[in-house]
C-alpha cells in the first residue's frame, strides 16, 4: 500500500505573499474565525490550500467589494464557505477586555469615560454580547497602553470567565445612550429597480415604470456611538441588526454621515417570493 500523501501546509509568511495581505491581517481574520490554521507543538500557524483558497477570496471582497472583515465574514457563512465558530473573536475580545480592566482595579465608569463610550455599551463588550469598531478597540488600546492585535490573541481567547453551557442568553439587546450618542444622517439605500429586469414592464410603458420610489430613505438625527463622531470618508463600520455602512464623503468633523452598503436582512428575496410567477 502507499502511504497516505500529506498536505502541503505552508507557514503565515509564505500565505501572506501568496495572498497579498500582511502577516497581521491574517491573524486578525483568524481571530474572526474566517481562517482556523492547524498549529504545531510549538504554537507555529500551518495553513492548507484550502485555507490559501479562503483567504484570497476574502481579500478578493475586501479589495474589490470594499467589504471590512466582519461584513467578509458574515458573506461567506451566508454562501456555506464558512463555518460558525464557537470560539468567535467577540468572546476572546470581551474576556481580553475585562481582564485589562480588573488587573488595573478600575471601574466600567472609570474606562468608559476615558474612552468616549457608554458604560452600558463597555459592559456589552466585556460580556460578549456586542462587537466593536476597529475605532473603539483603537481607543481602549492606547487607553490599556497595548496593541491592538493583544486584543485577538489566540492564547488568551480560550480562557473564559463563564463556561458556555452555563450560559442562559435568551436574547441580546443592542442599544445607544441617548446622552451620550452623536446625531448622524443615516442613508438607507434599496435597490434602484422594483424588478430584476427593469425592461420587464406591461406595453406602453418603460422602464421607468420601475424605478423604486424608495431605493433611498434618509435618517436624520440617528444616534450613533461617541467614536465616531470624527469618523473620516471611506472607512467602514457594521451597526448591529441593521447592516454595514461606510462614511460618507459629506460627513463633517462631529456631523458623520453614513451609507448602507449591504443590508443584514435581504428584503429584495422577501419581495422576489411574492412576485406572481409567469
Amino acid at each position: 500500500m502507499k502511504p497516505a500523501e500529506q498536505k502541503p501546509y505552508l507557514k503565515i509568511g509564505d500565505v501572506a505573499r501568496l495572498v497579498g495581505v500582511s502577516p497581521s491581517v491574517i491573524r486578525s481574520w483568524e481571530s474572526l474565525g474566517l481562517t482556523r490554521p492547524h498549529r504545531t507543538a510549538s504554537k507555529y500557524r500551518l495553513y492548507a490550500p484550502e485555507d490559501v483558497k479562503l483567504l484570497k477570496r476574502a481579500r478578493f471582497l475586501r479589495k474589490v467589494r470594499g467589504l471590512n472583515a466582519p461584513a467578509i465574514v458574515q458573506l461567506l457563512k451566508r454562501d456555506g464557505l464558512l463555518r460558525s465558530s464557537s470560539n468567535g473573536a467577540s468572546s476572546a475580545i470581551g474576556t481580553r477586555l475585562r481582564q485589562l480592566r480588573s488587573r488595573r482595579g478600575l471601574s466600567l465608569a472609570q474606562v468608559a469615560k476615558a474612552v468616549g463610550i457608554s458604560v452600558g455599551f463597555l459592559s456589552a463588550l466585556e460580556r460578549s454580547h456586542m462587537s466593536a469598531s476597529v475605532s473603539t478597540l483603537r481607543k481602549l488600546a492606547r487607553f490599556y497602553k497595548t496593541n491592538i492585535l493583544d486584543f485577538f490573541d489566540p492564547a488568551e481567547s480560550n480562557i473564559r470567565l463563564v463556561s458556555p453551557d452555563k450560559r442562559k442568553v435568551k436574547s441580546t439587546i443592542h442599544w445607544v445612550s441617548a446622552k451620550h450618542a452623536v446625531d448622524a444622517e443615516v442613508r438607507l439605500y434599496e435597490h434602484l429597480f422594483k424588478a430584476e429586469d427593469p425592461e420587464d414592464v406591461p406595453a406602453g410603458l418603460d422602464w421607468k415604470a420601475n424605478l423604486n420610489p424608495n431605493s433611498l430613505e434618509v435618517v436624520a438625527g440617528a444616534k450613533v456611538e461617541p467614536s465616531l463622531r470624527d469618523a473620516t470618508a471611506g472607512e467602514k463600520y457594521q451597526f448591529e441588526r441593521i447592516g454595514y455602512f461606510s462614511v460618507d464623503p459629506d460627513s463633517k468633523p462631529g456631523k458623520p454621515v453614513f451609507n448602507r452598503a449591504v443590508s443584514l436582512k435581504d428584503s429584495w428575496a422577501k419581495e422576489a417570493q411574492k412576485a406572481p410567477k409567469k
